[in-house]
């Protein structure tokens, strides 16, 4: 039951030593320029300027209780009062070293028995006040936050040692885009022939135009008026047109016709890019377009009549 009684005091100085330590060694997000020996130096310079930090502690504690037992023995000595010094007499037997800590350094409360010493004049109705001083605890706890933030004040804002708010900021934005971006890319490689849909911007776009370049241009024309393979600028479609039909082509090929499956080369954000790109190019009407193959193909799925006579092409 007595451990009790210091449990919330240690409790309280742990949390704060952990917050601000946290607060302290903790980027919004890892810098890859910080070589090593630079980490280790960071590292050690906090663990320094931690143990400093429990040195500056235990001193400020110490003075102000001697400053406390100073003050009241110059009151007492002016008002005529023998000063009993708390600490030549003998301590009880049942407390322990963590209650007479926390009794002298947290609490240090005046003996009931005292109590009439500091007692004021003043009356209202039968409620007196006491004189008593500020409670060690608060004046301490006064004490080191002073002392904090000027060691937080010249690390983060002076010494350049840590980021300020609005470089943290920045960080923790960069990080966010970082994430954001590993997730779309997570997410656009999941894309197939159920789910495909268009891309409709102009970066998604040129980058299906450069994939189209460098990877179909050989067999399909360089703006898809059609060479080997059959033209993509007009409405006939061998296996199908819209963003479904062509994604599927070119993830799995039409091996019979020579065309081989680019999914063993391409991601599937790249042939959603691709296919995307081809889908501008109807209507385009370049110069020398290969004679038109395949049916002709609606986006509802109805047919238009055509001439199914022509000879059809690898698509």
């Amino acid at each position: 039951m007595k451990s009790k009684k210091y449990l919330p005091t240690l409790l309280l100085l742990l949390i704060s030593l952990s917050t601000l330590w946290g607060q302290a060694t903790s980027p919004a997000a890892p810098d890859p320029k910080v070589d090593d020996f630079t980490q280790i130096m960071s590292t050690a310079f906090m663990l320094l300027s931690v143990l400093l930090f429990v040195i500056v502690v235990a001193v400020v504690v110490r003075t102000n209780s001697m400053l406390t037992k100073h003050l009241i023995r110059v009151e007492s000595e002016k008002h005529g009062i023998p000063y009993v010094d708390g600490d030549a007499a003998p301590l009880p037997v049942e407390e322990d070293f963590f209650t007479r800590l926390r009794k002298k350094y947290w609490e240090d409360p005046i003996p009931q028995e005292r109590e009439g010493d500091i007692t004021l004049d003043h009356n209202y109705d039968g409620i007196k006040e006491l004189d008593n001083h500020l409670p060690p605890w608060w004046v301490n706890m006064f004490i080191l936050t002073i002392i904090w933030s000027v060691g937080y004040m010249w690390y983060y804002h002076f010494g350049g040692g840590g980021p300020d708010q609005a470089e943290s900021y920045k960080q923790d934005v960069e990080a966010a885009k970082k994430e954001m971006a590993i997730a779309l890319a997570g997410k656009a490689n999941a894309v197939d022939e159920s789910n495909v849909v268009a891309l409709t911007d102009a970066s998604a776009i040129g980058e299906g135009e450069l994939i189209y370049k460098n990877s179909c241009a050989a067999c399909h024309g360089q703006k898809g008026e059609g060479t080997v393979g059959p033209n993509f600028t007009d409405e006939y479609w061998i296996h199908g047109g819209g963003i479904k039909n062509i994604f599927k082509t070119v993830k799995y090929g039409v091996p019979e016709k020579g065309m081989i499956a680019w999914s063993s080369q391409l991601k599937p954000a790249d042939m959603q890019k691709v296919a995307s790109y081809i889908l501008t190019l109807q209507g385009t009407n370049p110069p020398n377009p290969k004679a038109p193959q395949g049916e002709i193909w609606k986006e509802e799925g109805a047919a238009a009549p055509a001439d199914t006579t022509r000879t059809e092409k690898a698509n």
